[in-house]
């Protein structure tokens, strides 16, 4: 019996916490609805460049902003009811990236991002500061 048990737990035990781990695994992580790429299709703010292609993508809890010419930043987030509070992050500690999130994308300040989501569904995201507003498509 006691040979019948340990056969068990060696194939079934690893089997188990495989599928385990398997469903308990979810796309996107805490992410949730905001998961994926958005590009940028239009903003209030006059200081943004308007023909250039710029992304933010998030993922787990870290974002990304991409401005296809110049590069990109990293940054984490958290999304908490209508709110989402990014902190972006330059790894060599460069001006350019301070200036790529704060005039390409015009989100300030650059380690304090603090935006109200207005919309957010399938393939529409809108953010607002206050003042001005961010509109994005899922890509």
């Amino acid at each position: 019996m006691a040979k019948y048990f340990n056969h068990l737990i060696k194939v079934f035990l690893p089997l188990y916490l495989f599928t385990f781990l398997l469903f308990s695994c979810q796309e996107g992580g805490e992410a949730g609805e905001l998961f994926g790429q958005w590009r940028l299709e239009d903003t209030d703010n006059q200081r943004a460049e308007l023909s250039a292609t710029r992304y933010i993508s998030f993922s787990g809890s870290l974002a990304l902003f991409r401005f296809v010419q110049r590069g990109q930043v990293y940054g984490s987030f958290q999304h908490v009811g209508d709110s989402i509070f990014i902190q972006c992050y330059s790894i060599k500690g460069e001006a350019r990236d301070t200036a790529m999130v704060e005039n390409t994308f015009g989100m300030k300040p650059f380690s304090n991002i603090r935006m109200k989501i207005v919309t957010l569904d399938d393939d529409r995201l809108v953010l607002n500061n206050g003042s001005e507003y961010w509109r994005f498509y899922k890509y």
